[in-house]
């Protein structure tokens, strides 16, 4: 792939940050690192993507996403990549279904913000996204009665893990998935672009 191969020994358990990244800030950075201990995880690999379908304005050129991210995340544990570009995949789904399939040796978890969840129900097959890997939300302070109260929540009440049982996420049978409140960053992709400190689109 264009932005190297991304690497990890068998059986490691890899999260898998996806977004647009337009553009990376330290609260993604912040995310990335409360995901690895809170989980249990090995690495985790940002996944640029090439645009986001359930946002109607083009991101910046993902060239420059991508070396934005890699000034802002610097861990030996995680990859920037620009896999989706590389898949020819547009959804969730479709993008975990070719992972699998190209690398069955790792066990991969969907990371996502709490945000996400709330209106994950929108998204394309987000249903067969709990069945194909475990996920892991990550919220701020505040975030989590909508969260919570979502139908994606709601659908999988029975397979959330608490306590203990989230460090051994990315082990746990699917569907499985849970909820860490983490301490509060107010980086914001939006508010970087409106103040204009950012790459002008294609």
């Amino acid at each position: 792939m264009r932005s190297g191969q991304p690497w990890a020994g068998q059986g490691q358990v890899v999260g898998l940050l996806g977004g647009s990244f337009d553009p990376a800030h330290a609260g993604h950075a912040h995310i990335t690192r409360e995901a690895l201990r809170r989980f249990g995880l090995d690495q985790v690999w940002w996944l640029v993507s090439p645009g986001n379908p359930l946002k109607p304005d083009a991101p910046a050129a993902l060239e420059a996403r991508m070396a934005r991210a890699r000034g802002v995340m610097d861990h030996p544990a995680v990859r920037i990549t620009d896999l989706e570009a590389d898949l020819g995949t547009r959804y969730t789904a479709e993008t975990l279904a070719a992972l699998r399939t190209r690398m069955p040796a790792l066990r991969f978890v969907w990371l996502m913000g709490a945000d996400n969840l709330a209106q994950f129900h929108q998204w394309e097959t987000w249903r067969a996204i709990f069945a194909q890997v475990p996920v892991g939300v990550l919220a701020r302070p505040g975030q989590r009665m909508a969260a919570l109260n979502s139908p994606a929540a709601r659908c999988f009440a029975h397979a959330r893990l608490r306590g203990d049982q989230m460090h051994g996420l990315g082990r746990s049978e699917t569907p499985a998935w849970a909820f860490a409140t983490i301490p509060m960053d107010h980086s914001s992709s939006s508010a970087i672009r409106a103040a204009g400190d950012w790459a002008s689109r294609p």
